[in-house]
């Protein structure tokens, strides 16, 4: 697997290496010494699946709170998104940034994303699947959200999403100032 650093402390792109045969090809995704040599240590406990039918459909954007801060490591199983982290510590040199990348189920790419930033996506394609695997189980009293298009981090999307969810769409702006 390739380990590469993003702008944001602790987001990480992570390229699995792919060996290709007559039949596709073979790719390790998880593997928790080679996640513990790059220094990201949290165990995955729980693994979700979305499914997304139209594109131009919009999640996020989510995190949980303390004691239930969450690491994500999300994968596009099939079609394409634009998936996004906002950098929600106060503490971290990169606090207010976003990070996007585009992530397609041939490509096999996967965002890591650490505790205390925000996370959202943009499917690409029709019928889209997205894998999330979680260091902690969703709780909903810690759970939060920022809006997708918060002026304070000012997300650059690749399109207008076509489909957000009345929650999704009525998270409040993000105040740098408060928790």
């Amino acid at each position: 697997m390739k380990f590469e650093s993003t702008e944001i402390d602790g987001v990480v792109r992570i390229t699995p290496e792919q060996i290709p045969d007559e039949r596709g090809f073979f790719a390790q995704t998880w593997g928790q010494g080679e996640f513990e040599a790059e220094g990201l240590t949290p165990p995955m406990v729980q693994r979700n699946v979305s499914y997304n039918d139209i594109a131009g459909t919009l999640r996020g954007m989510h995190f949980q709170r303390s004691p239930h801060a969450e690491v994500k490591l999300v994968a596009c199983l099939v079609g394409a998104i634009f998936d996004v982290a906002m950098d929600l510590r106060r503490e971290s040199p990169t606090f207010g940034m976003w990070f996007g990348a585009e992530l397609r189920s041939v490509a096999g790419s996967m965002l890591y994303i650490p505790e205390g930033c925000a996370h959202g996506y943009l499917t690409l394609e029709p019928k889209t699947t997205v894998e999330y695997l979680i260091s902690t189980p969703y709780a909903p009293h810690s759970a939060g959200g920022v809006r997708w298009d918060d002026p304070f981090f000012g997300v650059r999307w690749p399109s207008e999403p076509t489909l957000i969810n009345p929650r999704d769409r009525s998270w409040p702006d993000f105040v740098p100032s408060s928790g």
